[in-house]
């Protein structure tokens, strides 16, 4: 899915200009992104958010110098110069880093993406974090909604150009659901006493 929704991008035909090499090697990469956000933050697959807890600096995924090269042949150095610029950008306070937002082409326009989106936002202001993420332009007005801003653009060197987005958390949403049906009292206390 992930895939299928970045392979028509001009950010995926700068990465892997051989159309014909181009969904393999963005399956590859993709696979070892998805795998590691599943040790060190999120895969949602309703449409698919792939992001990472930046509690504290997180390592690279395992082996991935040699799993680049394997997975993207002669265009690793592509998704290195890329990986490179992001991070130039990339906030050092603890955040969220919504990596890849996708919907697969026949359930764009469907609300997938907006679901899962509200669900994200929710989860994210209930632990306070703010959120951050890169995005071509055609994203932007969908990220706006949620309370995304826009930073200063990056362009890949001779090629497209990506927009930084940031989303404080609102403290409005913080609260926890609680279960109505019971007190909440001292419950610790009451059991221990």
């Amino acid at each position: 899915m992930i895939t299928d929704t970045l392979h028509p991008s001009p950010l995926a035909g700068w990465l892997v200009p051989d159309a014909a090499q181009r969904r393999r090697v963005l399956t590859d990469v993709v696979a070892v992104w998805v795998e590691h956000a599943m040790v060190f933050g999120d895969v949602h697959l309703t449409a698919a958010i792939v992001g990472f807890h930046r509690y504290r600096p997180i390592p690279p995924p395992a082996n991935y110098p040699t799993r680049l090269v394997e997975a993207a042949g002669a265009h690793a150095e592509r998704f290195t110069a890329l990986e490179g610029l992001i991070a130039q950008q990339q906030p050092t306070e603890p955040h969220y880093h919504l990596a890849l937002l996708a919907v697969s082409p026949t359930r764009q326009k469907t609300g997938c993406g907006s679901a899962l989106l509200s669900h994200h936002r929710a989860r994210i202001d209930r632990i306070d974090l703010p959120s951050w993420t890169t995005v071509p332009a055609e994203a932007e007005r969908l990220l706006t909604r949620y309370g995304y801003k826009l930073r200063p653009p990056l362009t890949v060197p001779n090629g497209p150009s990506l927009h930084p987005m940031r989303r404080n958390p609102h403290h409005a949403s913080r609260t926890m659901p609680t279960n109505s049906a019971r007190s909440i009292g001292d419950r610790w206390h009451d059991q221990h006493a």
